[in-house]
């Protein structure tokens, strides 16, 4: 979770009087063990928030009832499908309301009206006419991954507003209602007010559907016959329908807020003739269904390999000279963080009172001929941070096993099979991917074991060497136990266009000789892996980030433990409670002055 006493983007743009609000996806904390529940994104300084807060931070699984029109299974995509793909081309369809409008079909439509009726909030009935009551099967309360959806929204005042399923607002897409919103907040926004609009789109993210047809080209693939819940070749496609749908979203946005314009179809933008600066960023990759060539399947989500967290970053606006360029150098998230206050006139590592890793983007923007400003980049990937130290379930996918999944939902969602509690094929429940592994070498000792993915992974680099040191709970077929091991990797990698050279498994320079180039590389990387990991302050007992432990302290754990004293930033021996345990160690730590500690 981020702490509400981190200086966030939107409150750093308060220095500057900016208004912000967020849309869409929100992944920075989860409302069952965060003490501000569904008005998280206020804490963090967003002046409005609509959205979803799913309790797993990601879109629910599909409901394959299609609204209880079926038993479970019956519609793997969440709608009825055509006749020719086992559905119906007739039917009733039902809105939350309680009305009902009569639908119907050709058999060679690419857009059935079971998927017609689902794309505007309501059930379809197949092959009934309305009814004057509607049917007791007929459920709204069932949510619907990328369709039906828990939305949230935080008002300016500090209400908070939970809208029901039944609401049409949260029965739309999930690539089109954050869209909708944020177009009508960007447009009722004061004249001369400054603001920042994050809209954070969940698309292609498992469990994978079909956009709305209007979103995508003339002439795409009709993937209504699609297995949504089964992976493989149509993963792929749809997981490119929700990219076409996503970009096509994107140009509605700069249109409607007078950004763009369209000419003949065509979207025509002049970012010289704006007054606002776009930032379009990924996210830290996908799981290795969906990963295209030339990138790593295997070495995807999760890891700290490039796959893993190499994603594209666009930078548009009024502040670009000589637009439509490539910068091929190295950049980092904290580095986006601090163009964000750049581009408002604010001194970012002045205004923040910890260390940030940033370094400046700007001059990439305002100087086409500028040379790389990082010399070296850092990235980890760990597993949630849980009470007591417990850890999410195993998840086995094809060839590899991952603590990923936070749930057995989300891990049958992606493709794998579940081991955590509640295993059900096979039944039996293990803690740790090893302990996977150690049954399945049991029940076939000369079968490959699958792979296990880091629970732990950092990367470090420059311009030409990577270093990629992950940390694993194996198995030992010889001892037959689960062994902590830690490995290192050096590779040389590129960002060649047409095919990047990557940290591919084959590639490994440690598994040969390194020449004297290499060695000076592989050491300098180790040196500052080593120093930077050293310079991080362990301040026990400050919960509120200021590096120091003060009678402040006291006062917020205060009021975290009068607020139920479940899980908080004051929760210091990390128990999921927050205590008189924990103000023992804050009071025994008073004094203590973490900006003096490097």
């Amino acid at each position: 979770m981020v702490s509400p006493f981190e200086m966030t983007a939107p409150k750093l743009l308060k220095k500057r009087n900016y208004q912000s609000a967020l849309f869409g996806k929100f992944h920075l904390g989860l409302q069952g063990n965060n003490p501000y529940g569904d008005a998280m994104p206020h804490s963090l300084g967003w002046d409005y928030y609509f959205g979803w807060l799913d309790q797993t931070g990601d879109p629910s699984s599909i409901d394959t009832s299609a609204g209880g029109v079926g038993p479970v299974g019956t519609y793997s995509c969440g709608f009825v499908p055509g006749g020719r793909d086992g559905g119906a081309d007739s039917g009733a369809c039902y809105a939350p309301d309680n009305t009902c409008s009569a639908m119907s079909g050709d058999k060679a439509d690419s857009n059935p009206p079971g998927r017609i009726c689902r794309d505007n909030g309501g059930i379809f009935d197949p092959g009934k006419s309305c009814q004057a009551q509607v049917p007791g099967y007929i459920n709204f309360a069932l949510p619907n991954a990328h369709y039906v959806s828990p939305l949230v929204i935080n008002h300016k005042n500090g209400r908070v507003e939970s809208v029901a399923l039944t609401d049409k607002r949260a029965r739309t897409y999930r690539g089109t209602a954050p869209v909708d919103a944020a177009i009508d907040w960007i447009n009722h926004r004061p004249k001369n007010q400054p603001w920042m609009a994050t809209v954070s789109f969940a698309s292609v993210h498992t469990p994978l559907q079909q956009p709305p047809v209007a979103l995508l080209p003339v002439g795409s693939v009709d993937s209504n016959g699609f297995n949504c819940t089964k992976t493989g070749a149509d993963w792929r496609v749809l997981s490119n329908q929700m990219t076409e749908a996503l970009d096509a979203e994107v140009g509605r946005l700069l249109v409607e807020i007078g950004l763009a314009s369209r000419v003949n179809g065509a979207l025509v933008y002049s970012p010289e003739k704006t007054d606002t600066m776009i930032v379009l960023v990924g996210d830290n990759g996908t799981l290795g269904y969906t990963v295209k060539q030339p990138f790593d399947s295997q070495r995807a989500k999760g890891t700290a390999y490039q796959t893993g967290v190499w994603v594209p970053l666009v930078v548009a606006g009024p502040l670009v000279k000589e637009p439509d360029r490539d910068v091929s150098h190295m950049t980092n998230i904290a580095d986006i963080y601090q163009l964000f206050g750049e581009m408002a006139g604010i001194n970012v590592k002045k205004s923040v009172r910890r260390p940030i890793d940033s370094v400046s983007m700007l001059p990439y923007l305002t100087n086409p001929t500028q040379k790389s400003i990082r010399t070296w980049n850092y990235t980890e990937v760990g597993l949630n941070l849980q009470a007591n130290g417990t850890i999410n379930g195993p998840c086995q996918f094809s060839s590899s096993c991952s603590h990923i999944p936070v749930s057995k939902g989300v891990c049958e969602d992606n493709g794998g099979v579940w081991w955590g509690a509640g295993a059900e094929s096979p039944a039996v429940e293990k803690t740790y991917c090893c302990e996977v592994q150690q049954w399945l070498h049991k029940q076939n000792p000369s079968q490959q074991t699958v792979k296990i993915l880091p629970q732990a992974s950092v990367g470090i680099r420059n311009d030409n060497y990577k270093l990629v040191r992950n940390t694993i709970k194996d198995y030992d077929a010889n001892a037959d136990a689960c062994v902590d091991t830690q490995t290192d990797e050096f590779y040389k990698i590129d960002e060649n266009v047409t095919l990047p050279k990557l940290d591919k498994a084959e590639d490994n320079l440690l598994d040969g000789t390194l020449t004297e180039e290499e060695k000076t590389n592989y050491q300098a990387l180790l040196d500052k892996l080593g120093n930077y990991q050293g310079s991080v302050s362990h301040c026990q007992g400050d919960g509120n980030l200021d590096l120091v432990v003060d009678n402040k302290d006291i006062a917020d754990w205060e009021l975290f433990y009068k607020n139920g004293g479940k899980s908080s930033w004051y929760d210091i021996n990390l128990d999921g409670l927050t205590d008189k345990a924990d103000l023992v160690i804050i009071q025994q730590n008073l004094g203590m002055n973490c900006k003096s500690i490097k």
